[in-house]
């Protein structure tokens, strides 16, 4: 199958990178952020590729904008941040055709509705990953962790197997994403994105890593548990069903801070530290608007989402 992945962040280089060259499959980037694009034309069409800050290297891509695009893939890979979604896919739209597949692993929620936009639901893979990445700059990754370190989860919207989302667990599992396949597309997702509710969110408020969190004796059940519980009190009230129990978050939470990625500043951290706007609204924000809309409470939720926003307001003051 043919690839085009939308963003060349973080988590889009990686993926695309992977897939070219582990499992040797063809790959376009589209990049709508033109500072992005030029520095990788800048470099010869090629991006520095570097793991755990070593082995620095440079690997050749193929990079597009939205509007010089001309390519044809069987799927698209989307790795925008949430606000910027909607701009690439408005540039996108006269490319999208009725065969393709448009595939999201993005953090936060709110992608798959505007996905629905320009994609019939038979024709929309939703995914997380749990794979730590870092963007040290424009055309500049660094993959944390071992080859083949991490995991993905990918569902159909509809829930139901077919042809493409197998062929594109093939591709992953050649390209060591370690991916998996569920029939739960709203426990799929709310799995990532209640994890991302605590360590995210927590870690960017104070400026942490995630080992360095966990340090704290009382991270697991004076701070993630609560906000672990309130999360599934909303999914609970929403008729949403996570693919772990409450305890078996708590503890993914403790093993990846301490186990699988001590050292890492997690997403979140990375665009608050470079002056970006982080997507705290469309994770514990979502959450909370979750929990309104059902009638529950998370003050929690609400909390962490207005002290992320006080942290970037503090910005100005600290330059």
């Amino acid at each position: 199958m043919k690839y085009a992945v939308v963003g060349a962040g973080a988590m889009g280089l990686r993926y695309g990178i992977l897939l070219q060259y582990n499992a040797g499959v063809p790959v376009d980037f589209v990049e709508p952020t033109q500072a992005s694009l030029d520095k990788i034309h800048a470099q010869g069409d090629q991006v520095w590729k570097s793991r755990d800050h070593k082995d620095r290297h440079l690997v050749k891509i193929n990079a597009y904008s939205p509007e010089e695009y001309q390519g044809d893939p069987d799927v698209w890979i989307f790795f925008m941040k949430q606000m910027q979604l909607q701009d690439a896919l408005d540039r996108l739209a006269p490319k999208f055709k009725a065969h393709q597949t448009a595939l999201g692993a993005m953090n936060g929620m709110g992608h798959i509705e505007k996905l629905q936009k320009y994609f019939t639901d038979d024709h929309i893979i939703g995914g997380t990953a749990m794979i730590a990445t870092v963007l040290n700059d424009y055309g500049d990754v660094d993959f944390m962790g071992t080859e083949g370190a991490g995991s993905s989860v990918y569902i159909n919207l509809t829930e139901k197997d077919s042809d493409t989302l197998d062929q594109v667990k093939t591709d992953f599992q050649a390209a060591n994403l370690n991916p998996s396949t569920t029939h739960n597309f709203m426990g799929t997702l709310l799995t990532k994105v209640f994890f991302n509710s605590v360590e995210n969110s927590i870690a960017t408020m104070f400026q942490s890593r995630m080992g360095e969190l966990i340090a704290y004796d009382n991270f697991l059940e004076g701070i993630a548990r609560p906000l672990v519980n309130e999360a599934y009190d909303a999914a609970d009230a929403a008729g949403y069903k996570l693919l772990e129990t409450r305890d078996q978050m708590v503890a993914q939470v403790d093993y990846v801070s301490k186990v699988a990625y001590p050292l890492h500043y997690p997403s979140m951290y990375q665009d608050f530290s470079k002056g970006r706007a982080t997507e705290v609204d469309y994770i514990n924000g979502w959450i909370a608007d979750l929990a309104d809309k059902h009638g529950v409470q998370a003050l929690n939720q609400r909390l962490v989402q207005n002290m992320v926003h006080l942290a970037e307001a503090m910005r100005q003051f600290k330059q």
